[in-house]
């Protein structure tokens, strides 16, 4: 059993790093939600100043951060080509077929889709912190069930306790019907299995006297923030805010740690963006813009909801015919599709194994 005391844990780069950006992102958007006023725990309203921060600046913009693995990684694309290439075809390709069936189906596979990428980047960060833990013990089996059953149980609860004040992406994305007995035992269940793991972590503490403080930030901020945005408040502005600040800030934090801040690549001819603050700049601009950009022609095209700050795009043409949605949706949800679908292969370390660039 590897010591992981106060002197020994395992960050991803440092405490400094690493607990305000990616471990404490959700217990402190859990800490605002809190201090809300009451309506915005209950209710399907959200403020557009609100929307603007927590959808679009972190929400949408995260998706784009993917590229600076992916797209804008010179050496990683010369590798990939064939991969990057492939899924963002096949993506707007099965989007197509599917939105041509029924719009109802496109957002409701969009919506697992997105809910499956959800729970698999906590699981994945819960991966990182265990890295120098042993694995296949009964402990190991303790955490990863643990970090699956915070994040599902308010999954299963939402899908049995119609009546939410939110969705996924839009009304009815959701199969939910009220089934009180699932939504019991589930909860039993829940509670058994986060019973057992704070019982690994106080064995562990009693028997080695070691503690992996990382570790316990995960699954603990996961199973609040899941929890109370979800099960205990019915708001849409309480659960976007634990659902997208807990989700987006860590993967953005990611992203930079690994793929921008230390990326020779950025550097350019002249060696322009050498400094941390430069390549900060980059990295938040091309991800804000493109955020706002593709925001702008959903709203100009399709919702027309927001024009009071999407009001140049009020020009394009506003397309009703299911024909021309089921090309335009796809195309416009292919970055989130497409981030979706990479994430399943940017992150293994086979991926990156041939090339010569950090990671």
């Amino acid at each position: 059993m590897m010591k992981t005391t106060a002197n020994r844990q395992p960050w991803l780069r440092s405490a400094s790093f690493d607990v305000p950006f990616v471990l404490l992102p959700g217990l402190v958007a859990l800490l605002v939600t809190l201090l809300l006023p009451a309506l915005y725990k209950q209710t399907d309203e959200m403020p557009l100043a609100a929307w603007v921060v927590l959808v679009l600046l972190v929400d949408v913009a995260h998706v784009y951060s993917t590229l600076f693995r992916t797209y804008l990684n010179k050496e990683r694309f010369r590798v990939h080509r064939g991969l990057y290439t492939a899924i963002p075809i096949a993506c707007f390709l099965v989007g197509v077929l599917v939105y041509s069936i029924g719009d109802w189906l496109f957002w409701r596979v969009l919506a697992y889709l997105a809910v499956y990428h959800f729970v698999r980047q906590q699981y994945g960060f819960l991966r990182l912190y265990n890295r120098q833990e042993p694995k296949d013990t009964w402990m190991a089996v303790v955490d990863k069930v643990a970090i699956y059953a915070a994040t599902l149980y308010p999954i299963v609860y939402w899908h049995c306790t119609p009546g939410r004040n939110f969705d996924w992406f839009v009304k009815g994305d959701f199969m939910v019907a009220e089934i009180g007995w699932l939504r019991a035992i589930a909860g039993w269940l829940y509670v058994a299995i986060m019973t057992v793991w704070i019982g690994r972590e106080l064995f562990a503490w009693l028997k080695w006297h070691t503690v992996n403080l990382p570790r316990i930030l995960i699954v603990g901020s996961t199973a609040l923030t899941w929890f109370f945005g979800i099960v205990y408040f019915n708001g849409d502005m309480a659960f976007t805010l634990l659902n997208v600040v807990a989700h987006g800030v860590p993967y953005m934090a990611l992203i930079w740690l690994q793929d921008v801040r230390n990326n020779k690549a950025l550097t350019g001819r002249a060696g322009q963006l050498r400094k941390p603050l430069s390549r900060l700049a980059l990295f938040v601009g091309v991800i804000v813009v493109c955020a706002w950009v593709e925001e702008g022609i959903w709203d100009g095209m399709v919702w027309r909801e927001r024009g009071e700050i999407f009001g140049m795009f009020a020009a394009l043409p506003q397309l009703m015919s299911k024909e021309a949605l089921a090309f335009l949706v796809p195309l416009l949800s292919l970055p989130q599709t497409t981030h979706y679908v990479l994430d399943g292969f940017i992150w293994k370390r086979e991926h990156t194994a041939a090339e010569h660039v950090p990671a």
